[in-house]
Formats: C-alpha cells, structure tokens, sequence
C-alpha cells in the first residue's frame, strides 16, 4: 500500500480479523465449487479472486447497515456471523436456506442481474426518511451496468441523494461477455455522472483499498451527501459459475498471471511484512474455515430432503387453478410411492 493511513485506521488485531474474513470465504467458496461439482449443491457462483472486494466492503459497515448481493456474493452474509447451514441450504435450494433479512441485515439474493439496486436504493431512501442513522451497500458485476434496473436505481439514487454505496465488481466480464462488447464508456465509474453521483475507482484486489474507499463512502453517506459509486477493479480468474466452460473465451496466459497475484496472497505477504501475521495463523485461519464448513455441510445433508411439493410453497400467495392441480398431483404421486 502507498498509502499509510489505509493502515493507521485498522488495528493489528482488525487487520488480523478481516484476514481470516477474506479465508473463510475463500475457504467457502472452494469448498462449495466442490460440492457443487460433486452434486451436492445446485449450479455455484465462483467468488474466487473477488473475497477483497466483499471482505473489505464489509469491513466499513456498520452492523446496522444494509448489505445487497448479489450471486456473486452468496456468502457475505457468513461475515455477519449467518450459519454457514443457512447458504449452503440456500445454494441447495431448500426452505432452510431462506434468511430473515432484518436477522443479519443482508436482503436476500436476487439472481435476475442489476434488479436489487434500485432495492438498495429504495431501502437507503426509506431509511433516511425515518430518520435512521443507516445506509445500505449493493454489489454488482460489471454485466449489471448494462441492465436497466442498474440505470434506474442510479438515477433514483441521484435524485434523492439516498445512503447507498453501490460496489461495481469489474472483473471484466459478464459470463462470457468482456467490458469492452457492454459498453463504450472508458471506465464504468463514468457512468455514475450522468446521475450527478461520485465515482472512485479501486484495485479490486486490494482489500485495504477497498475498504477505505468504502469507509469513505458510509461516511459521506451518513453525513447526507448521498450515494457513492466504487467501481473496483479485479479480473475474473475463475469459471462464471460451476456450469461455465471458460477456457471458450478467456486467455490462459492472462488468468495464470492474475492468479500469481491474487488479492489473499497479496493481502497475506502484507500482513507478513508488516509482522502481525504468522504462519502459524495462516494455518489455523484455513483449518478452522474448513472444519467450520464440512461439519455445516454435514449437518445438511443429514436432515431428510424436502418434499416435492415444497416447490409451490412459496411461488404464489393465492395459486392459480392449474398450480393447485399440478402441486396435488405430484403430492398424490409422492403418497403413492
């Protein structure tokens, strides 16, 4: 880092936790790719290379401030202290895996690209209107820039100078899609002054850079000076998804290069550097992640399996005639194996 006081405002004990912030979703995140790739879970969104980006926003929240992810971020929420349980049984597609939003102050994951940020807007805005001292943070990947919720939640989020920090992972694509064929705009942070909203843009794989950027922006946001833009820029160097063929699209060169200098060995050699980290720690911070999401795993995959018919559940309050017929059915057939 070239600057010092991203350094003076954390203490070794804070640079410490948020290390082992960042492992447990690395940690997470591998494992899950596993399971999913074993059938053990649904089609999984690799965060892998991104855990600066989400640790270090995190990081500058206050507890009672809103977090928005999207699928990217399936597991942020495990940095305010959700049961692993809770996602793993989300990314399973099981009741269990539906959180209570005002429990951990995370909003539940809508997967439709670019539809929670004008939800984070409005949310921001609603806030400030009850006169609450919160602000709300929404991730989003670069695709979302190109969605027109993206536009309209900015131009909201303009107009009425909501508390929102709205967190544009760039990894340079969208699946299969580079930045370049989204848009013409040189930088997305651009984007945002067309909706009179400030921009900064950040090394994705810095997380202390990150989180100053966003400590600064909680901290306009709760002074009333309305919403931030940060556009951190980072390089996809894993698949889109547990369901994507990359190797179709991306150079081979290029990811093995950006994996040499990822954001946790960049973050590891610093804290190395600076002292306040030991091997020892750096072993510990692993081992416990695992253990901690194995025995969640376990725990899961011991309860019995919903019911079919659960699909319905939640689908319609008043269920049309044709639903009603087809969730019957399936649960005569199910009475009658």
């Amino acid at each position: 880092m070239k600057d010092a006081s991203f350094l003076d405002r954390l203490a070794p004990d804070e640079l410490r936790a948020l290390y082992r912030d960042m492992v447990l979703l690395r940690v997470f995140d591998e494992q899950a790719t596993a399971y999913s790739r074993q059938g053990r879970l649904c089609t999984y969104a690799i965060c892998w290379g991104h855990e600066a980006i989400q640790a270090g926003a995190l990081r500058a929240l206050a507890a009672t401030d809103w977090v928005f992810p999207s699928y990217r971020e399936t597991a942020v929420g495990l940095l305010r202290e959700m049961p692993i349980e809770k996602v793993l049984s989300w990314l399973r597609g099981e009741p269990a895996g539906l959180w209570d939003p005002y429990e951990h102050c995370v909003a539940n994951i809508c997967v439709p690209i670019g539809t929670h940020v004008p939800h984070a807007v409005g949310f921001a805005w609603g806030s400030r209107l009850k006169g609450e001292d919160r602000c709300s943070l929404v991730f989003f990947g670069d695709g979302a820039t190109s969605e027109g919720a993206f536009h309209e939640g900015l131009t909201f989020a303009g107009v009425v100078r909501a508390p929102v920090v709205l967190v544009c992972n760039n990894n340079g694509w969208a699946i299969s899609t580079p930045v370049s064929a989204q848009t013409g705009a040189e930088k997305l942070a651009d984007k945002a002054i067309g909706y009179g909203i400030p921009a900064i843009r950040v090394d994705g794989g810095d997380v202390l850079a990150v989180y100053e950027a966003t400590r600064r922006a909680v901290e306009r946001a709760r002074a009333g000076g309305g919403p931030t833009f940060i556009e951190a820029v980072t390089y996809r160097m894993a698949p889109h998804a547990t369901a994507d063929e990359p190797s179709l699209y991306w150079d081979e060169e290029r990811v093995s290069a950006e994996r040499k200098r990822e954001c946790l060995i960049r973050y590891e050699q610093q804290l190395e550097d600076l002292g306040v980290l030991r091997d020892e720690d750096v072993e510990r911070a692993h081992e416990r992640s695992r253990a901690d999401v194995r025995a969640a795993m376990a725990v899961i995959e011991a309860r019995p399996p919903s019911p079919a018919t659960t699909m319905f559940d939640f689908a319609y309050a008043d269920p049309p005639p044709r639903v009603v017929r087809d969730r019957d059915a399936l649960e005569r057939e199910g009475d009658a194996q």
